[in-house]
């Protein structure tokens, strides 16, 4: 017997039954991740291929400056769902079945009550100076205020469906948020076609469109899946009838692991305003094809994604079992599965560049601003991909102030300073920009994989 508590079993574990493991979780979830990517990017090609080539332009950088803001409030939800997801999986493998439907409620009632809520109206009553503060010029400003309002609603909705299925990834039942968000998408990409464009009777509403279709979508999805968390379907039990109290070991957990992770992605949510801040500089047409870029750059986090969410359900797991050995073994095999996925894709965007690029905009200057962008892009892919899967490792784990450490000096330090040393000082334009984000991505991974090469984070303990 090992020190952790491993048998012979454990350590003797088929590597088949490794992969057959990983795939049963993670195929759901690169299925879910790639059509919503893949639908984000249909929604933002609709707008950029409006017949009015100004308004187009406008309506592509008003959402993206849009996003931002919006991020931030998603980020705060990631960051409490990061602890719940962490202690769900871990009581799932140690059979404390009880404890999960606690710590759901937990999640749900913080989640609407401190964050969802309050971030929904302060976005609305200050819709304005919020874009105003991300740098939009006139047309794009007077373009995204009411998409902006609109999207805040929206928030809401999304926001709680995202604490259910995080729970639900977090004890590896994938299938149904899958199912249930890819739905909520298909409906949305139908709802922009008609709403944007004035398809079928309708007026055509713009960006405006957009906006109302994506709230109604997040609201379909939150319906889907509050409903099948009440069935009684789940392994998570969750009674509306059982009294809630609030528990002193579940919030210093959230303690221990949350606070942690939302000045993870503060710090990340912030940097990125200052950084896109500073592309916004290079103007409309330039910020439009950075926004292209970053579409593009969404699809390819997609198998990273999906193997963290996997490889943070397997480890929180096997750290429940008391397996940390098995913990390693998942760890190491979702990372050269992910490696190989992102390899793929970056050799994808290199060659094709321009081909994608031309599906968002007919614009030359956009075009060829977005083929360089994403010749960058493709440099980045096995990086970010094992970058995200360590960092799913870590947090299964509860080990998230070293992902706070490589943020922070990553996106607040390198890419903001380079950003603004490459664009404004030496004029490097959009490439520039994307020369940061490379060595931004670079710095992070080696502080991460180094954490990962400690073993320390298979010592964290959760109460």
């Amino acid at each position: 017997m090992t020190s952790d508590g491993d048998s012979v079993n454990h350590l003797a574990i088929n590597q088949k039954q490794i992969r057959k493991d990983i795939m049963t979780i993670a195929w759901p979830v690169l299925i879910e991740v790639l059509l919503g990517s893949l639908f984000g990017m249909i929604d933002m090609m609709m707008l950029g291929k409006m017949p009015n080539q100004e308004i187009a332009s406008a309506s592509v950088a008003a959402v993206g400056m849009t996003n931002q803001p919006l991020y931030l409030g998603l980020s705060l939800i990631q960051a409490l769902n990061i602890g719940g997801t962490a202690m769900i999986a871990r009581y799932y493998g140690a059979k404390k079945y009880h404890r999960m439907e606690s710590v759901l409620k937990h999640v749900m009632i913080i989640a609407m009550v401190f964050f969802a809520i309050p971030l929904a109206i302060l976005g609305f009553i200050f819709a304005k100076p919020i874009l105003s503060l991300m740098g939009a010029e006139p047309i794009a400003l007077q373009t995204g205020l009411n998409y902006f309002r609109i999207i805040m609603v929206g928030f809401v909705f999304q926001a709680w469906n995202f604490t259910i299925t995080a729970a639900l990834r977090g004890i590896g039942q994938t299938k149904i948020p899958m199912k249930n968000n890819v739905i909520a998408n298909f409906f949305n990409v139908i709802g922009n076609y008609v709403l944007i464009y004035g398809a079928f009777g309708f007026p055509a509403l713009g960006v405006v469109g957009a906006g109302i279709s994506t709230a109604c979508a997040n609201l379909l999805a939150l319906i889907l899946t509050f409903s099948y968390l009440l069935s009684g379907k789940s392994v998570i039990p969750f009674d509306l009838k059982k009294k809630f109290v609030f528990k002193k070991n579940i919030m210093l957990n959230f303690v221990s692991i949350g606070l942690p992770s939302a000045g993870e992605q503060l710090v990340l949510r912030l940097g990125v305003m200052t950084f896109l801040r500073i592309v916004s500089g290079l103007g409309t047409d330039v910020y439009a094809a950075h926004q292209i870029a970053l579409s593009v750059l969404s699809l390819s986090f997609s198998p990273g994604q999906a193997f963290a969410i996997t490889a943070s359900s397997l480890v929180g797991k096997s750290l429940g079992e008391k397996s940390s050995n098995k913990a390693v073994r998942y760890a190491r095999t979702i990372s050269r599965l992910g490696i190989i996925f992102s390899c793929v894709m970056g050799v994808v965007f290199f060659v094709f560049g321009r081909d994608i690029a031309s599906l968002y905009t007919g614009s030359p200057i956009i075009i060829q601003n977005t083929v360089i962008a994403l010749s960058i892009v493709a440099l980045i892919q096995p990086f970010q991909a094992h970058q995200l899967i360590l960092t799913g490792v870590l947090r299964g784990a509860g080990d998230t102030v070293w992902t706070l450490i490589s943020t922070f000096l990553g996106i607040l330090v390198v890419r903001v300073s380079l950003g603004y040393l490459f664009v404004e000082v030496l004029a490097l334009g959009l490439a520039g920009a994307w020369y940061a984000v490379l060595i931004d991505q670079l710095i992070r991974w080696a502080i991460i994989f180094g954490r990962f090469k400690t073993g320390k984070w298979k010592h964290i303990k959760i109460r």
